[in-house]
């Protein structure tokens, strides 16, 4: 009972943890949209990648339109050097403009699954590293059974580089952890980018292992946002897409950033959160998430209805 008590709460923060990374990169969309036109059109310039079509070919991108519905991808990986990394963070995100609702999905990271285009079977969160966006992208698409149109990619470890040119964070620490060289005391912690990455990653070191590393993620989501909204921070705006245009990458043209806003103003800012509750993690040459076959069926059938027109 108690393991499963501690699940559930795993999977609360999970879901207030993905809350917050959508409602930050929104918060980011925004920023970008008050500064100066010119910067804007040099950062989405730098951060648009289209998908490159390697002979199996992926539809066409859907542009962002204000009446049809769309959906998004969006990949938190943790990429470092000499490292294609893992899309710890996967969370589709469909968006109907006529009915005015957004839904969102987050996928455990180890969910067994088939990697399409790598004719294997593992973690979902293998399918970034075996193939990079497309490859993670079509294998969300098998999965869930619904069209995914744009993707949004954020490099974790560079973008909190944020922290630093906004001139650190200050959180109220819940607990005293210790992690190599890096202390951090029980109380109000003040963190640069570097230290927040290393505060973010611990793990092993806090008894609640994931459930703690989840609340220490939003504690500097939070805190990262709280100092960007500060009105003396539109000082630092360009440094600020400075780094965004280092760190996120997507297939989202200026004109689709525009729509994208004018769409969000118009919804109550209410995020519908899908999750998956009913799976169970089985051992098998390693650990795995194992979906409910019929919680499956049941949240793709959700998507594809938000997915259709009226």
């Amino acid at each position: 009972m108690k393991e499963k008590s501690r699940r559930s709460k795993e999977k609360k923060g999970s879901r207030k943890l993905w809350k917050w990374l959508v409602g930050g990169f929104f918060f980011i969309i925004l920023v970008i949209a008050a500064t100066t036109y010119i910067s804007i059109q040099k950062t989405v310039d730098k951060m648009n990648t289209p998908l490159v079509e390697n002979g199996e070919g992926k539809s066409p991108v859907v542009n962002v339109s204000k009446t049809k519905p769309f959906s998004v991808l969006l990949l938190g990986v943790d990429e470092r050097e000499d490292d294609n990394g893992r899309s710890d963070t996967m969370i589709v995100v469909t968006v109907n403009p006529e009915k005015k609702s957004m839904k969102m999905l987050s996928i455990p990271r180890d969910t067994r699954t088939e990697i399409i285009g790598n004719d294997t079977v593992e973690k979902i969160n293998h399918a970034y590293a075996r193939g990079g966006v497309p490859m993670a992208m079509d294998t969300v698409e098998n999965f869930i059974d619904i069209p995914i149109d744009n993707y949004v990619f954020i490099n974790m470890e560079g973008f909190l580089q944020i922290i630093d040119t906004l001139g650190g964070i200050t959180i109220n620490n819940d607990m005293e952890l210790t992690y190599d060289n890096y202390h951090f005391p029980k109380g109000e912690v003040n963190l640069t980018g570097e230290e927040a990455l290393i505060f973010t990653r611990i793990r092993y070191e806090d008894p609640r292992g994931d459930f703690g590393r989840q609340i220490r993620q939003r504690q500097v989501i939070e805190a990262v946002m709280k100092k960007a909204s500060n009105p003396s921070m539109l000082m630092k705006v360009d440094d600020v897409l400075d780094v965004v245009g280092e760190n996120v990458r997507m297939n989202f043209a200026m004109s689709d950033l525009v729509k994208l806003q004018s769409i969000y103003k118009k919804m109550d800012g209410s995020i519908d959160q899908l999750s998956f509750e009913k799976g169970e993690e089985l051992r098998l040459d390693k650990w795995y998430y194992i979906p409910d076959d019929e919680e499956l069926l049941s949240i793709q059938t959700t998507l594809q209805e938000h997915l259709k027109e009226k």
